[in-house]
């Protein structure tokens, strides 16, 4: 039956399909209706083939005709790339369509509400530029801007005070005046800036170097797992278990298998899995047995053996209440499903019988025949399984193997053709609750095709994962490519991943987080992101300290650890952000430098150590936007506004000053010295004569002079000639703070606690002040005599005089 699912490609988002899947009919017979979706829009993508004059899917629904119609004429012959396509023509196309969605998304998270809709239409978008080259000039004011907007964008209802506060941030600088180019220039800058913030809020990294644990001479280990409360479950090849805290803090060991060498060949364990329900431990070992053992004094419970092949890899879900399903894969390619019912009940029966090697013992012939077992062995593969998983959110079992034309089968557990028949053969083993002898045949029986689905992939598929949150599987293997696929539709991937150098051994999904987590041979872990479809960490063996061959990897979700088996044992966790109290929100990563408030849009600005800004709506207490915070930028140490609040100037470790737009982002102006420069640790904005001037002091002993011209195009600023008194007389310490008293007067504090009054006007000093006994701190050893504030204070009801306040140890 043919069902109709969408593609989950970023690149086909107006494609639909018609597949036959397994995961839509396991779906259907559990009535279960989900639209599946695919990874983000960037990376390197493969959407799935086009059929045209399909109805446009869910996703497509909420958007503009325009960009409907954008994205149908940037390529009409057809909206799908194949494998043989470059990525660059499909990245072409969607950067156009999305410079067009973020030119027209003008929403704002601060107090302005959302002035103009998140799309609009193409011909509105025309109309606003028409009405602005009406005008002679190309210029409007804030009167006309408020017009064109309401009638250009059918939006009667905006506030003036709305359209008043965009039409500030765009006009940084005050002229009263906005073009059509500024408009544009501002939204892709603001929404350039988001983009930013919200790949910054992904970003991840393990603690370095990974935790570890020396495991001394013996066989390797063949699986780790974690239990509900956080222990970890390690088991060698040789049968030992061990018992670890998740710091890797060693708990207990236990050798399990006990065989005599002088008189049997020993054991060895292929697979294990946890029985976390029923508390039990399943081992598949290579004389052809699955052992439970009990978890809490790993004492044998009962076994099934006799199996027709060794169990190569293990597998074990919940299939309901008191319900289980136990799978392995083996060398024949096969998959073999035991499903079991009343499973405490079943257990406990087979702990009562005769005992082998000391432990209870079924044999799988009679197994099957008990009354809540159904058994049944598939021909999946044509070479080993490498991989077996049940999925209870699809229903499925999961196999993969290293042969192409079947490298991964996604399958149904019992027929789901034909299941009348099953019923009535499972009534004829089971009969009025009296097992039947009846003859099992291990021959292995083949999927009806649309029972299954296979997914052929070069050089075949090692590790995977599945997802029913985002409705993702990803693959990896020999050819070190991680492909990401719509699990309904085997036919090309939806993305593919590539970083790797070496064989890919372990993926996991986290779906929570939205990440997949890989590892390779060479001990190289990755984390991905699954929408943007990028690597957001990687951690190499010199890093990490992983060294050897790699046995055995699991992601603990619950710890947000990858634990992996080596030459030694190692965990590397997730850094997470420290939880100081509950009821209070952390608003940086990283030490606040300094913060002002800007009264004209009524925001709260604070810069971090790392350069990053961040802008604060006062009266919500948001966070409305954030900027900066890339590894070209020094470390803000001060901050200014402009006059009219609208500019934000800070000051770096760099010795140089930014002026910002700190609405959108963008960095105008770049003010700095020749030669060397060093801290800046304050800097004011004052005007003198109708005139403004950026002053900065720091580390050089110094007062740097910048004058303000918006008209002045240059990037980079150099300072005016410093005063004559500055240079002779000035200060032998370096200068931490700087204050203004207008109209003429400036102070400024340095580290030996000696305070200057300048006059601007002039440049001349007009008096020193050295607090009291400030000689005998600064004598003193390891006595603080800086002054690191200073402030002229205002509207006393005093006399005309004017009083400055100071703070440091010595004053």
């Amino acid at each position: 039956m043919e069902k109709r699912v969408r593609s989950s490609s970023a690149c086909g988002r107006l494609e639909t399909q018609h597949v036959t899947s397994i995961l839509s009919e396991q779906e259907d017979a559990g009535k279960k209706a989900r639209n599946p979706s695919g990874p983000g829009c960037q990376g390197e993508k493969v959407a799935d083939d086009f059929v045209p004059h399909r109805r446009v899917n869910e996703d497509v629904r909420g958007q503009p005709e325009w960009l409907i119609r954008e994205l149908l004429r940037q390529n009409r012959r057809r909206h799908s790339v194949t494998l043989g396509d470059k990525a660059s023509v499909m990245r072409g196309q969607h950067r156009s369509i999305n410079s067009i969605r973020r030119l027209c998304s003008l929403k704002h998270s601060d107090s302005v509400n959302c002035l103009i809709d998140e799309t609009i239409s193409l011909d509105n978008l025309q109309r606003l530029k028409q009405a602005f080259e009406d005008f002679g000039s190309r210029c409007v004011d804030t009167k006309n801007f408020g017009r064109i907007v309401k009638k250009c964008l059918g939006l009667p209802n905006t506030s003036n005070e709305q359209i008043q506060a965009l039409f500030k941030k765009i006009d940084y600088s005050g002229q009263g005046r906005i073009s059509w180019g500024q408009f544009c220039a501002h939204m892709l800058q603001e929404n350039k800036e988001k983009e930013e913030s919200a790949r910054r809020s992904k970003q991840v990294a393990f603690t370095l170097p990974a935790t570890m644990k020396a495991l001394g001479q013996g066989a390797p280990i063949v699986n780790i797992h974690s239990t509900h409360d956080g222990t970890i479950v390690t088991l060698r090849e040789d049968g030992t278990v061990c018992s670890w805290s998740p710091e890797l803090r060693p708990q207990w060991t236990r050798h399990l298998f006990n065989g005599d060498a002088a008189n049997s060949k020993s054991k060895w364990a292929s697979d294990f899995t946890v029985m976390t329900e029923y508390n039990k431990l399943m081992i598949a070992t290579g004389d052809r047995e699955i052992q439970f053992y009990d978890l809490t004094a790993l004492e044998p419970y009962c076994q099934i053996n006799a199996l027709d092949t060794v169990p190569l890899t293990l597998d074990y879900g919940s299939t309901g209440p008191d319900k289980c399903c136990i799978l392995y894969g083996d060398t024949e390619g096969c998959v073999t499903i035991i499903l079991i019912s009343s499973v405490g009940d079943t257990l406990r029966l087979w702990n009562k019988l005769p005992k082998v090697e000391n432990v209870p013992n079924i044999v799988i012939d009679n197994a099957v025949v008990s009354p809540n077992v159904t058994f049944v062995r598939w021909k999946v593969h044509q070479d080993w399984v490498t991989q077996v998983r049940y999925f209870p959110g699809f229903r499925a079992v999961v196999s993969s193997s290293n042969e192409e034309s079947s490298s991964l089968v996604i399958g149904c557990v019992l027929p789901l053709t034909d299941a009348e028949q099953q019923l009535s053969e499972i009534r004829e083993a089971c009969y009025e609750g009296k097992t039947k002898k009846v003859q099992m045949s291990w021959t292995p029986q083949l999927r009806a095709s649309c029972d299954q689905t296979a997914f052929n992939i070069h050089k075949g598929v090692k590790t995977f994962d599945l997802c029913r949150k985002h409705s993702l599987l990803v693959t990896g293997g020999m050819d070190r490519l991680i492909r990401m696929w719509n699990p309904h539709f085997s036919g090309k991937p939806t993305g593919i991943l590539k970083g790797h150098s070496a064989p890919i051994v372990h993926l996991c999904i986290s779906s929570e987080d939205s990440h997949v987590f890989s590892v390779s041979i060479d001990s190289s872990v990755k984390i991905w992101d699954i929408q943007d479809q990028c690597c957001l960490f990687t951690v190499d063996p010199k890093a990490s300290g992983i060294h050897g061959d790699i046995s055995a990897c699991s992601y603990s979700p619950a710890m947000k650890s990858v634990f992996i088996a080596a030459d030694c044992l190692a965990v590397l966790s997730l850094k997470l952000r420290p939880q100081i109290c509950s009821r209070l929100t952390v608003s940086h990563d990283e030490p606040v430098m300094c913060c002002g408030y800007s009264e004209e849009f009524r925001q709260v600005v604070s810069c971090t150590e790392g350069s990053l800004v961040k802008v604060w709506d006062l009266d919500s207490g948001r966070q409305v936007f954030e900027f900066g915070g890339t590894c070209d930028l020094s470390a803000v140490t001060c901050m200014t506004f402009d006059l009219k609040g609208r500019r934000l100037i800070t000051g770096g470790r760099d010795g140089c000053l930014k002026i910002w737009n700190f609405n959108n982002g963008q960095c105008l102006k770049t003010l700095k010295k020749d030669g060397k420069c060093r801290e800046v640790c304050d800097c004011i904005f004052m005007k003198v004569h109708r005139n403004g001037y950026v002053m900065s002091v720091g580390r050089d002993r110094k007062i740097d002079i910048y004058s303000d011209i918006p008209e002045d195009l240059r990037h980079v600023q150099r300072p005016q000639p410093s005063w004559q008194d500055d240079l002779k007389n000035g200060h032998n310490d370096d200068i931490l703070c700087v204050a203004q008293c207008p109209p003429s007067l400036l102070a400024t504090s340095s580290y030996d606690g000696e305070i200057i009054v300048w006059n601007v006007v002039s440049g001349r000093i007009q008096c020193r002040i050295v607090p009291p006994h400030a000689a005998e701190y600064q004598n003193a050893e390891g006595l603080d005599s800086s002054v690191p504030s200073i402030i002229f204070l205002k509207n006393l009801q005093v006399s005309s005089a004017t009083l400055l306040l100071s703070s440091g140890a010595a004053v």
